[in-house]
């Protein structure tokens, strides 16, 4: 392909699609008691959240900034064109040590051509936008048409996601100690959303069924055209809740493509085990970015 992607391991991209489209994954730091360990290289999601079920709690770091900086020195030197697709910066500061990289870059190679995009998505709904630009590529789109597609893509992903315990969020600063304890003892659980760039509670459920149904009312009041986009699942070891949302989803809104992924280790340590998440448009794709 022409033109390289590259994204990091926040963006939850299924390994499949990262090896079709030649996609560069850079990961992300976890930590435990002082150990340090790279996202999807040297520690699995599964262990990761087999450990936190027994009480393990980790840490994440971002990408540091001589990662970003040999990662594009590489195609500088090459003359490669690039687009970063970043996971948000409200989430991570990824994205301002990759800015920091390319500067630095520039000095020495000063026709480098790499754009940087916040997409201010999160999880497989940044890996998504990543995967419709790929497409793109493939099918011999310019990057200027490409940039400006993932501009839009970034700007209309909706994000619609829950936890299954309260605690993990709690861990992350996201909610209070009173509200992990009363809303484990109610069997409460919360549906959050993605506001520029950042993770903002929507409501409070009880009951998995409830959920279940009002996180497909959701998509149905906020998504657009759904029969016509990918819709992407994303979960905390939690296969058998996804493969129950693709079915229901296949069901009431006729998608043409469903992908399940799991959620990677970085975003999994805030999360928690048990977490699902929703990723589809709130716009219809313009005709010249169909793939």
């Amino acid at each position: 392909m022409n033109i390289k992607i590259i994204v990091d391991s926040g963006a939850d991209l299924p390994l499949e699609i990262a090896q079709k489209y030649n996609i560069d994954i850079l990961p992300l730091s976890v930590n435990l008691e002082g150990k340090e360990y790279l996202d999807g290289v040297s520690i699995l999601s599964k262990d990761l959240y087999e450990n936190m079920r027994k009480g393990s709690v980790y840490k994440t770091a971002q990408i540091p900034f001589q990662t970003f900086k040999e990662s594009f020195i590489k195609y500088a030197r090459l003359g490669q064109q690039c687009i970063y697709i970043a996971f948000s910066s409200g989430l991570s500061g990824t994205y301002h040590t990759a800015i920091m990289a390319k500067n630095e870059i520039l000095e020495e190679y000063p026709d480098f051509d790499l754009d940087i995009i916040d997409t201010k998505a999160a999880s497989f709904g940044c890996g998504l936008i990543a995967y419709y630009a790929a497409q793109m590529i493939e099918k011999g789109k310019n990057k200027e048409e490409v940039v400006e597609a993932i501009h839009f893509y970034a700007n209309h992903m909706q994000h619609i996601f829950t936890v299954d315990s309260l605690e993990y969020l709690f861990r992350g600063g996201r909610v209070s100690r009173t509200s992990a304890v009363v809303g484990g003892l109610l069997n409460i659980k919360p549906i959050l959303h993605v506001e520029d760039g950042k993770l903002v509670p929507l409501e409070k459920m009880r009951g998995r069924k409830k959920l279940l149904s009002r996180m497909l009312d959701l998509m149905e009041e906020r998504g657009v055209d759904l029969s016509n986009q990918i819709i992407g699942i994303s979960h905390g070891d939690n296969l058998e809740m996804a493969e129950s949302f693709k079915k229901e989803i296949q069901k009431r809104f006729h998608c043409k493509e469903i992908i399940i992924t799991m959620i990677g280790a970085a975003i999994g340590a805030h999360a928690g085990p048990g977490t699902i998440a929703l990723f589809f448009l709130d716009e219809k794709i313009p005709k010249n970015y169909k793939h």
